[in-house]
């Protein structure tokens, strides 16, 4: 009997201990979350010197990965801009050199999922460089750790000794960048796209498109952005593995903040967000073009209202007679005589157009028509052929005009429609190949017009390709 009054008073005191340690508040202890700032005694390396020596490598013929740090007290800072809380970055981390105003970014690969509970947007962080390699992987500049002379991942095991937050955090201040203002020199920023909207292909449509959650959206989803300031587009690019990919693309314009990339074959301009937050759509009014689009003919009338086959031209020269107006906008480039043969073999002579090292900062080409008089002719419709070698982010576009006065001096200030039915070699078709536009219908078109084949790139030398034209017929009944 005295040893159960003694364990029951024993439990007693135990559990009023236990209690009075549970209910008292003012007896939690907060978790101590300040951040000693690390003291890294070696070199600082700056983003831009990375830059500069891999750039120098591949300006000596050496396109590997070379710039290796031995120097076990080097170290290299910069401001994080990427999360990846929202699923649209895996095991990466996307740096720059400065919270607002950056000149130069880096893309950091480490095998960590998550990295956003550490390294927050706008923190600052050290890397120390010892046993790391830095070079341009997926055309933008990469550090990790050499792999077969390519950057890999940091193993986990190494982020410790590796990476360091600082106790400084910002706000990160978008760069102002036009899509005709990108640079190899521009991709791993944080960027403020203005006056921009999705192509109505992909939400205007019966279906509107989701971020990335199509059928034919494999690894990612890949939308078509452009500027309301010119015809500049781009590849919005999202992860199917980010949380936010089932989400309607917004139909409205505007400004988003974004970070400037490259597709994984690193030949093309891509953007990416960090969430949707980034989006900000409020203006209704888009600015999409007028557009003929009748459909295609079934036939082609007898008689011929105009047609080029270029065989008179001179080659290397510019395009001229036979009523056209050749036009360069913005560059040095314009369209001009060409042939080829071999595996991109040209149709005899054909009119061609590029901007590939042209060093342009824009090129801007116009190849014009003479005028066409619709209400003159009936069932009259347009038919031509290009092929391109390897166009890239350059554009080609087939436009109309009620408007144009005729002059070089008015081309700018006329109103252009798109032709819409007409095909025109894409990127990814074979670049040796010529496709047909298709006997494209401009009955549904009425007055006098003046159609224009314009191209457009930025002279970017890993960037703009080239398109070619050939057989230019237009007929009517």
């Amino acid at each position: 009997m005295k040893t159960m009054n003694i364990n029951k008073i024993l439990l007693l005191l135990i559990s009023v201990v236990v209690f009075n340690g549970c209910v008292q508040d003012d007896d939690f202890e907060t978790p101590n979350v300040t951040i000693v700032e690390p003291i890294l005694d070696g070199p600082k390396v700056t983003i831009n010197s990375v830059a500069g020596e891999v750039q120098q490598a591949i300006n000596n013929g050496d396109n590997s990965v070379t710039f290796e740090f031995d120097n076990a007290s080097d170290y290299m800072e910069g401001y994080v801009i990427s999360t990846d809380e929202g699923g649209n970055f895996f095991e990466e981390m996307i740096i720059q050199d400065k919270l607002e105003n950056p000149t130069v970014g880096i893309k950091v690969l480490i095998d960590v999922n998550p990295l956003f509970t550490k390294y927050e947007v706008g923190r600052k962080i050290y890397i120390k460089l010892n046993g790391l390699t830095a070079g341009f992987t997926n055309g933008v500049l990469t550090i990790g750790v050499n792999s077969n002379n390519q950057a890999e991942k940091i193993p986990a095991s190494q982020e410790d000794s590796t990476i360091f937050r600082s106790a400084e955090s910002g706000t990160l201040v978008p760069l102002p960048l036009a899509l005709n203002e990108f640079t190899n020199s521009k991709t791993n920023l944080y960027i403020q796209l203005q006056n921009v909207q999705f192509n109505r292909n992909d939400v205007l449509g019966e279906v509107p498109l989701t971020f990335a959650a199509e059928a034919s959206d494999e690894f990612d989803g890949e939308r078509i952005l452009e500027s309301c300031e010119s015809s500049s587009t781009t590849i919005f690019s999202t992860s199917t593995f980010a949380d936010f990919k089932s989400l309607q693309l917004p139909s409205m314009s505007g400004s988003m903040n974004v970070i400037l990339t490259k597709n994984f074959f690193g030949d093309a301009f891509n953007v990416n967000i960090n969430t949707p937050e980034d989006i900000t759509f409020t203006t209704t009014d888009r600015c999409d073009p007028i557009e003929l689009e009748c459909g295609l003919a079934d036939t082609t009338g007898s008689n011929n209202l105009f047609e080029d086959d270029f065989e008179g031209q001179t080659i290397n020269s510019l395009i001229s007679g036979n009523g056209w107006t050749n036009f360069i906008e913005s560059g040095s480039e314009g369209w001009e005589a060409y042939t080829q043969s071999g595996t991109n073999a040209s149709q005899g002579i054909s009119a061609r157009v590029g901007s590939f090292n042209s060093g342009d900062l824009s090129t801007i080409a116009w190849l014009i028509t003479p005028q066409i008089d619709l209400d003159a002719n009936t069932e009259t419709t347009l038919n031509f052929e290009t092929s391109t070698s390897f166009a890239d982010g350059s554009i080609m576009e087939v436009l109309f005009s009620n408007d144009w006065d005729g002059t070089e001096a008015g081309i700018t200030s006329a109103s252009w429609g798109i032709i819409s039915d007409a095909y025109i070699a894409q990127n990814s078709d074979f670049f040796g190949d010529w496709l047909q536009s298709g006997n494209v219908d401009l009955s549904c078109g009425s007055g006098q017009i003046y159609i224009a084949f314009k191209y457009s790139g930025s002279g970017e030398a890993d960037f703009d390709g080239t398109y070619e034209l050939d057989l230019i017929s237009i007929d009517a009944q």
